[in-house]
């Protein structure tokens, strides 16, 4: 991982930490894959999924009961993102923010990272 010695990849704060948890027992699933993909608007896009076995090159980020795992190609990327969970009267969900990301849509659905973490849209 591209990581600092004792810090972790990712946050949660405890809004996120708690929706996972609940995600989690509900599901009976080890945790969620935090990845990006091509696409969208802005050239990536966040991605997130329900995993029952971890990858052994997964970066796994564990706090308050809460397990995230890192897809190895996310994870230059991602490093420094503090993952929470807002809940509004119109929608609700997990939201990144992420001090890679250089430019973002509209509606945030899509991201640009730094041509120089080899990510370009």
């Amino acid at each position: 991982m591209f990581g600092i010695p004792g810090k972790q990849a990712v946050s949660l704060t405890p809004a996120a930490a708690s929706q996972i948890r609940k995600l989690m027992a509900k599901d009976g699933t080890t945790g969620l894959r935090l990845g990006v993909k091509k696409g969208g608007c802005a050239g990536m896009e966040y991605t997130l999924e329900y995993v029952s076995e971890i990858d052994p090159h997964d970066e796994v980020v564990e706090q308050d009961g809460a397990r995230v795992m890192i897809a190895p190609m996310a994870q230059m990327f991602l490093f420094g993102t503090e993952i929470d969970y807002e809940v509004s009267l119109l929608e609700s969900g997990f939201k990144f923010r992420n001090p890679n990301v250089v430019d973002a849509c509209g509606c945030g659905e899509s991201i640009k990272f730094d041509e120089s973490l080899g990510a370009g849209g």
